[in-house]
């Protein structure tokens, strides 16, 4: 066995047998990502992708939390430049590790234990191979900061069945490992004690035939018993009329959605939706990334996200004062204006299109 450290030890890589080991080590802020970070896990992917004694790479994070709480938002916005130099320089790397896991020509094995939030989805959820276990708490909270998901989750959740997709996205809801695999954001589960066991199993044996040693049978998912009211209610045109739908129905589950709705960011709850309702029509992840990058950019620049990032993630008091703050006063206008690229920023995934097979 070899193992390295990168981006001053926030990376670790392991080599054993014909496995190739990623491992998140920041674990006093939950493995959030940084763009060194991003970077030295690209540059190993590339190695193992043409290295014939890696057969294949699994991913996990260090400490008991989680995989991944997402990216170190202060990291994103300071740097060079200014912090939308910096949002572009992080997106931009971030979105391609995104694709390139998407594309990755050997099994890759994303092990989504604890938390797996925003960024960590980007590096897990379009793996080829993605495990949950009982203690997974998944999701992309982005509208409670003024953002809107991204790392390719417009992609994925637009493709969920029905509208569960659309509730989690506008919610920002966290859910279980079992709601991971309802929604298509996971595969299968294991016990959380049988993770060590699995990455010894990879070292000596293919991937399927490991995983399918410790694969267990997950509990019913909530969020598809769910599914009625849930696709009722999202199927409505504007975020307005799916507020309407949750608030006229006695199911108190609905009624707890349209009062978390309301506590998000309105115009980036708007935003969220009409993402999602353009990347239905998209062909590959890359127009998904590439649209994201757009809207990343435009909502990084605006009011809500530093209040956001203020009221969760500085002042931390939790009471944001978003502007405006209902749905109902988003000015359509500048939600359309959020798609228009950035001259300065080009899109990170307009590159000759791959022919690596994609990711269902």
């Amino acid at each position: 066995m070899t193992t390295r450290e990168l981006a001053d030890g926030h990376i670790r890589v392991k080599r054993a047998g014909r496995l190739g080991h990623v491992i998140l080590s920041r674990p006093a802020s939950i493995n959030a990502l940084t763009t060194p970070m991003v970077s030295a896990i690209t540059d190993v992917l590339s190695d193992w992708a043409v290295d014939p004694l890696v057969e294949t790479v699994v991913l996990t994070g260090d400490g008991s939390r989680g995989l991944c709480a997402g990216g170190d938002i202060v990291a994103m916005t300071s740097g060079d430049g200014g912090a939308l130099a910096s949002a572009a320089r992080f997106l931009t790397t971030e979105y391609r590790l995104n694709a390139m896991i998407a594309h990755y020509p050997k099994p890759f094995v994303a092990i989504m234990d604890g938390i797996v939030l925003g960024g960590g989805i980007g590096l897990s959820a379009h793996g080829s191979h993605r495990v949950v276990t009982e203690r997974s708490k998944i999701g992309m909270p982005e509208t409670a900061i003024g953002f809107v998901p991204d790392v390719g989750a417009t992609w994925l959740l637009a493709r969920a069945p029905g509208h569960l997709g659309t509730h989690l996205a506008l919610t920002g809801s966290i859910v279980s490992g079992e709601d991971a695999i309802a929604v298509g954001l996971a595969d299968v589960m294991i016990d959380s004690e049988s993770i060590s066991a699995l990455v010894q199993a990879l070292e000596t044996t293919d991937a399927d035939s490991a995983i399918a040693r410790y694969v267990v049978t997950p509990p019913e998912s909530r969020l598809r018993a769910a599914a009625g009211w849930i696709d009722r209610a999202y199927a409505a045109e504007t975020a307005a009329a799916i507020l309407e739908r949750l608030r006229a129905t006695t199911e108190q589950d609905a009624l707890a959605a349209a009062e978390t709705i309301e506590s998000r960011s309105p115009s980036a709850v708007v935003t969220t939706l009409e993402t999602l309702r353009r990347a239905r029509s998209f062909a590959t992840l890359e127009q998904a990334l590439n649209q994201e990058f757009r809207v990343g950019l435009h909502l990084a620049l605006a009011p809500d996200f530093a209040e956001g990032v203020r009221a969760q993630l500085v002042g931390k008091d939790r009471q944001p004062k978003w502007n405006p703050d209902s749905v109902h006063a988003v000015d359509q206008r500048e939600v359309e204006a959020a798609f228009d690229p950035i001259d300065a920023h080009p899109d990170p995934l307009d590159l000759p299109a791959t022919t690596l097979e994609e990711h269902p």
